[in-house]
């Protein structure tokens, strides 16, 4: 009678485990899903977001505190690269604000997320402006980006949402992106 061996089995090494079918999901978290966006997206809510982006950035722009650029680009980082889950200012739109209004508009998801990109890359813009020394340039990039979140929120005019269809239209953004979008029969629907 052999004697049981009291040595632990030894350890698998990741390479040794099977490879997931989908290669999104690594160590059991699906990367698709911390990133994702919501499609399609309720307007209104993105509206009232917009309205919330014009407060900080008037009140930012007023008082020439460069701590709100940089909470502005936070917010568009975040909503950008998460969609509302994470954004103050978005959670406040999608889980206070719109459901009391009660109305629902669904648009699509991805000229949104373009229009998040380019706040993004705005208000980044304005706070290395900021930071070096370039004020006066910083502060007409929140201009412009309070004009833009302005027709967003008040009259309902995506200027991100535009500029994603003409890049669509003109094949820098691929048509399957957005097939609502692109099918004129899908935005009615």
């Amino acid at each position: 009678m052999t004697k049981p061996s009291l040595r632990p089995a030894p350890l698998r090494r990741q390479s040794d485990a099977p490879e997931p079918a989908d290669p999104s999901v690594r160590g059991g978290l699906d990367w698709r899903a911390v990133f994702a966006f919501p499609n399609p997206v309720n307007e209104y809510a993105a509206r009232i977001t917009a309205g919330l982006v014009v407060v900080l950035a008037v009140a930012t722009l007023l008082t020439g505190w460069g701590w709100g650029l940089a909470a502005l680009a936070a917010g568009f980082w975040l909503r950008l690269l998460f969609g509302p889950r994470i954004s103050p200012l978005a959670l406040i739109s999608v889980k206070v604000l719109a459901p009391r209004i009660g109305h629902v508009k669904l648009v699509a998801g991805p000229p949104k997320r373009f229009a998040q990109g380019l706040g993004a890359a705005m208000t980044s813009a304005a706070v290395v402006l900021f930071l070096i020394g370039y004020q006066p340039a910083a502060w007409v990039l929140l201009a412009v980006l309070i004009v833009a979140a302005s027709l967003e929120a008040f009259v309902g005019f995506c200027l991100g949402c535009v500029i994603f269809g003409f890049l669509q239209r003109r094949g820098l953004i691929p048509a399957d992106v957005c097939e609502a979008c692109n099918n004129i029969a899908l935005r009615r629907a």
